[in-house]
């Protein structure tokens, strides 16, 4: 009969292993290790080892390399007791990994060394279900769905840029949506702004954004701003969030997001709509790129650049536009891709065409230049209300 502490004690002279001692030192070293948890994901509640990644020992094999693409990649494996992730480290030794080792004692012996422990929160049945298609993906997984649900995020504005990015962030579990709009919902809006319904109109748009998200995502948090975004609160609304999106359709707003949050070192992610045609960037303080100000220094005069009332919009535009919007921001949420940061995404809806300019911070701008004139919010703009598109 076959005898499995035989063919254990096999694997485990034919592999190397390593103390919890030592994984801890060199993770305080820096050293690049590639500490990877292959648990069952209910395992996990009672904690883990700081920086480690979860990857289901049932689909290690097959996922490995999202995670390590290169053969020497250092990699370190622990389960509960040291038993399984040695039977992996010799999987992956298999498949040609050549400096995997499997850590002895498993999680219980970390803990027992009194090393720190990480204890991260574990989605419910109901969120395991609700976010199965996120949870496939290698770059977004479980810990990705719990930054999903961490986060909060401010938009400016309920209209027709507003609207996709809000039903995209609600589906996708952002955990709070702060919404900031002071019109009500008119007939006209219906064409594109399809937060909003024929029994709305009248509403406050931030009322209807409310009744629309809780129906679609009854988890995520709502914060609906009935107010103006301008310089007077423009810091206060943003201070509690961690991204911006910007959906108005003016240029004083645009400036004053901005602004704001450059002051504050807060993304923000741009927008703009014209009949049809739209362009996408993002604007991330600290981060080598430009500002809204390095692309436009002044706005245009207002006859050049009428707003959608006064040279309307295909409804359909907002929608494409608002959803490259929604992209950017989950990309920032979760740290994954490449985020549209130094890039102006120019959409041409009549003929079909996406280009992509490349944008540089301008070293004479007076926010984010070498010698910034600016340290506050200019008293001398008039910023007017967060018109949606």
């Amino acid at each position: 009969m076959p005898n499995f502490q035989a063919h254990l004690a096999r694997i485990q002279a034919a592999i190397r292993e390593v103390t919890p001692q030592q994984v801890h030192q060199r993770l305080a070293l820096g050293q690049g290790l590639i500490v990877i948890d292959i648990r069952e994901r209910e395992e996990t509640a009672a904690g883990s080892v700081p920086g480690a990644t979860w990857l289901g020992r049932g689909h290690l094999e097959a996922r490995i390399g999202t995670l390590a693409a290169a053969e020497d990649a250092p990699i370190v494996l622990y389960c509960a007791g040291g038993v399984r992730s040695a039977l992996a480290a010799a999987a992956l030794a298999a498949m040609g990994y050549t400096q995997v080792e499997s850590m002895s004692g498993g999680f219980e012996g970390w803990r027992s060394a009194g090393l720190p422990v990480q204890v991260q929160r574990v989605l419910t049945d109901a969120q395991l279900a609700k976010y199965a298609r996120h949870l496939l993906l290698p770059e977004v997984g479980h810990a990705g769905q719990i930054k999903l649900l961490d986060a909060k995020v401010l938009l400016i504005g309920a209209g027709g840029l507003g609207s996709p990015v809000a039903l995209y962030l609600a589906a996708a579990g952002v955990g709070t949506l702060g919404i900031v709009d002071p019109d009500v919902v008119d007939a006209s809006n219906l064409q594109r702004q399809v937060l909003h319904g024929e029994d709305r109109i009248g509403s406050l748009k931030v009322e209807s954004a409310v009744k629309t998200l809780r129906a679609l995502n009854s988890s995520v948090r709502v914060v609906p701003h009935a107010v103006r975004f301008e310089r007077a609160n423009a810091l206060e609304l943003l201070r509690d969030y961690d991204l911006v999106v910007d959906g108005c359709d003016n240029f004083a707003t645009r400036y004053l997001v901005n602004d704001a949050c450059f002051l504050l070192r807060k993304p923000a992610v741009y927008a703009a709509i014209f009949r049809f045609d739209g362009q996408v960037s993002v604007f991330r303080p600290g981060v080598q790129g430009p500002c809204y100000r390095c692309l436009y220094p002044q706005p245009p005069p207002p006859e050049v650049a009428p707003n959608c009332a006064q040279a309307g919009v295909l409804g359909v535009l907002p929608g494409l536009v608002g959803t490259a919007q929604a992209l950017e921001a989950l990309k920032l949420i979760l740290g994954i891709g490449e985020p549209l940061v130094g890039r102006l995404l120019v959409i041409d809806a009549l003929g079909s065409h996406f280009r992509e300019l490349r944008t540089r911070r301008d070293p004479a701008c007076p926010l984010c230049g070498d010698q910034p004139t600016l340290s506050g919010l200019p008293d001398d703009q008039e910023f007017c209300a967060s018109a949606p598109a």
